[in-house]
């Protein structure tokens, strides 16, 4: 009997442990993404023996740990098009945005491939600047039937990305946009616009380093 019990406590550990930091990171917002943490769970086997199950349970919460976030980060739903500023107890901003079209460019003289998703996964700010210019790349030639420029100054715009940009990625930033109107639907190259308001106010608050979460 004290090995059953044994074995059901750590099962219930390792089951809350998964559940509990995903929805620390989410804020409580498991769709879609939940049902994966259920499966993965759920299709785990427990270890067969008292010294394995300790084992297991100890690599677990030291993974638990890691991900864990010690400080405010950043949660964006790629599928509501919500971001949030948080802790694990509280809301510091939530704000609407908008995230990639998911749409597709092919360059009809070179078959160059572009899809416009923003990356999911755990990312953190890397750069953060102020007064951004956006260097336009091929694409953004491309898709308005434009000749892609030989003079790298004709690529630069002083508009494009607003007030504040804060880089988590490969060319991937979060930034302003002239287009508010379209913000909470997915209509970007990949990058997070924000609204300018809701932008300073996360450039204020968010040092490079802060992690962030998409899904």
């Amino acid at each position: 009997m004290k090995h059953w019990r044994f074995y059901l406590t750590a099962a219930s550990l390792l089951l809350a442990g998964y559940l509990g930091a995903w929805l620390i990171i989410t804020g409580g917002s498991y769709q879609s993404g939940g049902n994966a943490v259920w499966g993965d769970v759920l299709s785990m086997s427990l270890p067969q023996g008292e010294g394995a199950a300790k084992k297991e349970l100890a690599r677990a919460k030291n993974e638990l740990s890691k991900i864990k976030p010690s400080r405010p980060y950043i949660v964006i739903d790629t599928h509501a098009n919500i971001l949030t500023l948080r802790t694990e107890s509280r809301i510091l901003l939530k704000a609407t945005c908008s995230t990639g079209s998911g749409g597709e460019l092919i360059d009809p003289d070179t078959g160059r491939r572009w899809i416009f998703d923003t990356p999911r996964g755990v990312f953190k700010i890397k750069t953060k600047l102020a007064d951004p210019w956006w260097r336009k790349p091929d694409w953004a030639f491309i898709e308005e039937n434009e000749a892609i420029p030989k003079d790298p100054n004709e690529r630069l715009d002083p508009e494009m990305l607003g007030d504040f940009a804060m880089g988590f990625g490969d060319d991937y930033y979060i930034h302003g946009t002239i287009y508010e109107r379209l913000l909470g639907v997915n209509v970007t190259h990949g990058c997070v616009r924000l609204g300018s308001d809701d932008l300073k106010k996360l450039y204020d608050r968010v040092p490079i380093g802060t992690s962030v979460y998409i899904f």
